[in-house]
């Protein structure tokens, strides 16, 4: 059964027609040339994907597409939404097709209440997938669901659901809350979502990092990852400081139309050019 890799994980993009439909071939071919170019694994159907402004038959489509044509043990499906009966059939669709390892969001228009209402969220939605092989990444990113996962939220739902619990991805650029995790809860795996942190994170024990970036930097975060695998310090250091350069230098504008423009510009090709409102064109 797969599960999640260590390593460099890209958060794709998603090409579009002309019509707002997923452009399914061409994310094929995207993902393809990301697993060859430096990605230890893809992340679909996440924030940089625009899954949430994707229907939940464009969504499904998109995960039967890619179980069928790519290596379904180097995917990450995102299946989280504000409804849970969508996340429930999200991520029951990724685990018939193959893909065990999926990115849920907490729901994140009502901004969860407490602790208490996100635990009965995931057990509710544990409990109706019934499923062993499910492998949730728990995604935080309290700028836009307004939930701060905490240690002891996560050690509730590690310890109640085990290996359903697989890990987190970390996008709330706080250093402190995972390195609090990573030191905390044995057997999971902490993903940071910006690799500003990649070394620091895999010198304390995490797993490594999903990223938008990776679209367009991927090689540059596997020589960091390379090196420190390969007990290069100083070299996994210096490769550190360029990536953490080039990112910084992405974060100057809004990353989906910034890498979706960009790949308009190097491709002149349409799938690159439309993106959902309330994404504009560079």
């Amino acid at each position: 059964m797969n599960c999640p890799l260590n390593g460099v994980y890209t958060a794709s993009l998603t090409p579009l027609k002309r019509s707002y439909e997923p452009n399914l071939p061409a994310l094929v071919r995207h993902v393809q040339w990301l697993l060859e170019s430096g990605s230890d694994g893809v992340a679909l159907l996440g924030s940089t994907g625009e899954a949430n402004s994707l229907t939940i038959e464009q969504r499904l489509a998109i995960i039967e597409i890619s179980a069928k044509k790519l290596p379904t043990d180097r995917l990450i499906m995102g299946t989280g939404s504000c409804s849970l009966k969508d996340a429930v059939h999200l991520t029951k669709a990724s685990i018939d097709a193959g893909v065990y390892a999926v990115l849920v969001l907490p729901p994140f228009y009502y901004k969860p209440q407490s602790d208490k209402s996100v635990l009965r969220f995931y057990s509710e939605l544990i409990s109706i997938v019934d499923d062993t092989r499910l492998r949730i990444i728990f995604y935080n990113f309290p700028k836009l669901s307004g939930y701060n996962f905490s240690v002891e939220i996560l050690q509730e739902l590690k310890q109640r659901f085990g290996d359903i619990a697989a890990g987190i991805k970390d996008s709330s650029g706080e250093w402190k809350n995972m390195l609090g995790i990573v030191q905390n809860i044995p057997d999971f795996m902490v993903y940071t979502g910006t690799e500003t942190l990649l070394l620091d994170i895999l010198n304390k024990g995490g797993a490594g990092c999903i990223t938008a970036t990776a679209n367009l930097i991927a090689p540059e975060c596997q020589r960091v990852y390379q090196a420190w695998k390969n007990n290069k310090q100083k070299v996994a250091e210096e490769a550190q400081m360029n990536l953490t350069n080039l990112r910084k230098t992405l974060e100057n504008y809004p990353l989906v139309s910034e890498l979706k423009s960009l790949f308009a510009s190097k491709t002149n090709t349409e799938e690159w050019e439309n993106m959902l409102p309330p994404f504009d064109p560079f």
